[in-house]
């Protein structure tokens, strides 16, 4: 309904609005739980296995820093300002963010000002002989309208924003973790790479000087024309693995090039002599930290409080909808007559809004979006196991490639000796040289495997990282 008075203030409808504004507080639908996660107190892959570090290494700080690399260092902070994903990433946020804005305004009433001048014309009489007359007319007023938050609709969707805006900022955080992420490991293969191509030019000078012993053995009627084709062999294939690991760091060093928002064909990392590379204990702390480090399982949260506001939402519409309005303003002939008492006019009004039959809609609306919660929880619980797992197989992978770093390294040197007796022995005619080109390819292998075994160490101390949420959390 909706009157217009010229006369006292109409009491009713103010005790209407006074009474709107004290049941503003009836919100219908149920108030946001967060879901429980399985109850789980240790790691069972941790072991005995006692971290060297302090355990609060990846609050201080960049988690990066640990692997002790100033080049690195330089390279995340790029990731920071530089890559394309976070900076998607923060647009989104910067939306979420105006979103919880634009639903806080309906919370408050909208005033609009108004004005306007008209000039007429009437036209004359012909009977009477009367003139047409012109006259003006101006118009000024202002006018709100507001309504009431009776049944919680428009609270909930302000807190549906706002937790909408709180997982925005935690699929911040976690595009922020994978580039940085996806940085380390390319950055630390790159290293790797330059070990790796260190190790088979130390091989392949190698393979050149057993090359010139069996020319020299060739050449003074020892050794069998089969023994230089063989050498030839060794060190041709030796030099093509070297070859394919130019074509493995290029790609890697392209990699790291979009990550930091630059052209591949403008960024260039020159291998380091001396590089050192570094495998961090990392901190494991207990897995309930996991519900608060992690950026992926923050985010799956916050999702399920913006699916529970939508069903208090969706319940609002069983009941009516209450608005209030008020206008005054004035009409004169003249500009100094609109502020006149006696051209002056105001009005209140309340209306009131009430489905009556929608053949269901609204029901189905509710289980719509009950439906949608029930959903959400589904994927934060996934997001819960899926981490307690991704966790465990880190430290697994850790132990064991710790374990298996010492093989390799007996393996390595073993093979280092046998190679250096066998190509003695040949030297002395005890031995085809078939026998060395096995020790040389068995040294090889065993060097580039405990190469391997390193940056597997180090790939996987980033993965552990990452499965922790990196050094993010819940209150940033």
């Amino acid at each position: 309904m909706h009157s217009t008075f010229s006369a006292r203030p109409p009491y009713a409808l103010l005790a209407v609005a006074a009474l709107a504004l004290l049941v503003g507080g009836c919100a219908v639908g149920p108030d946001y739980q967060r879901p429980t996660t399985p109850d789980v107190t240790t790691f069972k892959e941790a072991g005995d296995w006692v971290p060297a570090v302090p355990a609060d290494t990846l609050e201080r700080g960049p988690w990066w820093s640990l692997f002790g690399d100033p080049l690195l260092d330089q390279l995340a902070a790029r990731v920071e300002v530089s890559n394309q994903n976070v900076a998607l990433a923060v647009a989104a946020y910067a939306q979420a963010r105006a979103v919880v804005r634009e639903q806080r305004a309906s919370l408050f009433p909208s005033v609009t000002l108004n004005g306007g001048a008209t000039r007429s014309r009437s036209s004359g009489n012909l009977t009477t002989g009367a003139a047409g007359r012109t006259g003006n007319n101006y118009q000024l007023g202002i006018g709100g309208s507001w309504e009431p938050d009776v049944w919680g609709r428009l609270g909930r969707a302000v807190d549906g924003a706002t937790a909408g805006a709180q997982a925005s900022a935690a699929d911040l955080a976690a595009a922020r973790l994978s580039a940085q992420g996806e940085l380390a490991v390319n950055y630390l293969s790159l290293r790797q790479t330059d070990i790796q191509q260190a190790l088979l030019k130390s091989t392949n000078e190698g393979y050149a000087r057993a090359l010139e012993i069996t020319q020299n053995r060739y050449t003074a009627g020892i050794a069998a024309k089969t023994d230089v084709l063989q050498a030839q062999t060794q060190l041709a294939n030796g030099q093509a693995t070297a070859v394919g690991l130019q074509r493995q760091r290029a790609q890697l060093e392209h990699a790291i090039a979009v990550l930091v928002g630059e052209a591949a064909g403008n960024f260039t990392l020159a291998p380091v002599a001396d590089w050192k590379p570094v495998v961090p204990d990392i901190p494991v702390g207990v897995p309930s930290t996991l519900l608060q480090r992690r950026p992926d399982i923050a985010g799956a949260e916050r999702r399920v409080a913006v699916a529970n506001e939508q069903i208090g939402i969706a319940k609002s519409a069983y009941f009516p909808s209450i608005s209030l309005s008020a206008s005054a303003g004035s009409s004169a002939s003249r500009v100094a007559d609109l502020f006149k008492t006696a051209s002056n006019v105001w009005s209140l009004g309340l209306s009131a809004a009430q489905l009556v039959f929608d053949a269901g809609a609204t029901g189905a609306r509710v289980d719509e979006a009950a439906a949608g919660r029930d959903q959400a929880v589904a994927r934060y619980r996934q997001a819960v196991l899926a981490a307690f797992q991704d966790v465990e197989d880190q430290l697994s992978a850790t132990r064991v490639l710790l374990a298996q770093q010492e093989l390799r390294r007996q393996a390595s040197e073993a093979a280092d000796l046998a190679e250096q007796q066998l190509l003695n022995r040949y030297r002395s005619g005890q031995v085809s040289y078939t026998d060395v080109i096995t020790a040389q390819t068995t040294a090889l292998s065993a060097r580039s495997a405990l190469a391997q075994a390193l940056a597997d160490r180090q790939t996987t101390a980033v993965a552990l990282i990452q499965s922790l949420g990196g050094g993010w959390q819940v209150g940033q």
